[in-house]
């Protein structure tokens, strides 16, 4: 968190720039909170939580005047992005020979990691729109919040919102066969 407090500092000696800390304090458990359901992993949610403000900070986009729908866009395509670095790696983890071995689970615990990682493929097959409208959707932001996070019509995120779901379900049923 030094960079972070560094990248704050410099920032607030500028005119016109938003209270960095109060900005922080108010989003980073939320932002952190976004990633972590998409990646599964907490504490490499936390890390890229803070790389998002870093990125936020050191772009100057802290001169504009409402950072939430900046830091949820940036926060879902940074999530995305590792999901995407995690499949890679497996791949090539895979093609290698080096299976990660772990240990026996309950029924349930499977099933349910099993769905997870079908989920998360499924969004990676989807298009940028439509999975950040999906995941941000499943964090509870309204249409209002949707369209601000993606610079969307508020009048059209329903719509898109709607189609994200019917190709998340269609490619489902593709894969997969049932519901």
């Amino acid at each position: 968190m030094d960079a972070l407090s560094g990248a704050l500092a410099e920032t607030k000696a500028g005119q016109g720039r938003l209270d960095l800390d109060a900005v922080f304090l108010a989003q980073y458990a939320r932002i952190a909170r976004v990633i972590a359901r998409v990646i599964h992993d907490p504490a490499r949610a936390e890390e890229l939580a803070v790389e998002v403000f870093l990125k936020w900070a050191r772009d100057g986009k802290a001169r504009q005047g409402d950072a939430a729908p900046w830091l949820y866009r940036t926060a879902v395509r940074m999530a995305l992005n590792e999901l995407r670095r995690q499949a890679r790696q497996n791949r090539y983890e895979g093609l290698a020979g080096l299976f990660r071995r772990s240990p026996a689970t309950p029924e349930e615990l499977h099933a349910a990691r099993e769905e997870q990682r079908r989920v998360r493929g499924l969004l990676n097959a989807l298009g940028r729109r439509q999975a950040e409208l999906l995941v941000l959707r499943s964090q509870g932001l309204s249409y209002e919040e949707l369209a601000a996070a993606l610079n969307l019509n508020p009048a059209s995120v329903g719509t898109l919102l709607g189609r994200a779901q019917r190709a998340f379900r269609k490619e489902y049923l593709e894969r997969y066969g049932t519901e």
